[in-house]
């Protein structure tokens, strides 16, 4: 069964209006028919960055939002993937990659998971397929 990652970036720009990216990521939402997934790692990383960047209102509220979903499930990163993270951090060290990058290729790579639905170029750095294919614009 074909799946689609999603990643922090995605969440982020669905999350915030004013993102770069806010309008291609809804549009996106509401047209793919290819269930998502993501991981307990980006679950962590976007509601640290919404805690940041607005509230604990607004990361509780959207955390809620995206914990009770059956549009995009959360699975949790597996010790397998966490070595093979850790591999993949090694590997690419003249990346800018995140951990929590690293383990979301490694769960992808062991599920079969081709495509991402991101707005993060280490994605197609690391070999991945970046929906919606928009243009990466720099945040200024």
């Amino acid at each position: 069964m074909r799946l689609i990652f999603a990643d922090t970036s995605f969440f982020y720009a669905l999350s915030y209006k004013n993102d770069l990216h806010h309008q291609a990521a809804r549009k996106f939402l509401g047209t793919i028919k290819v269930p998502l997934i993501t991981t307990n790692y980006v679950f962590d990383e976007l509601i640290t960055i919404l805690r940041y960047d607005f509230s604990h209102k607004v990361a509780v509220q959207y955390g809620e939002k995206l914990r009770s979903s059956k549009l995009c499930p959360i699975s949790m990163i597996s010790q397998e993937d966490e070595e093979a993270a850790w591999q993949y951090f090694l590997k690419y060290a003249d990346q800018a990659f995140s951990f929590t990058d690293c383990t979301s290729f490694a769960m992808m790579t062991r599920l079969g998971i081709k495509e991402a639905a991101c707005f993060d170029s280490h994605f197609d750095t690391a070999g991945f397929i970046r929906l919606p294919q928009v243009p990466l614009q720099r945040k200024t």
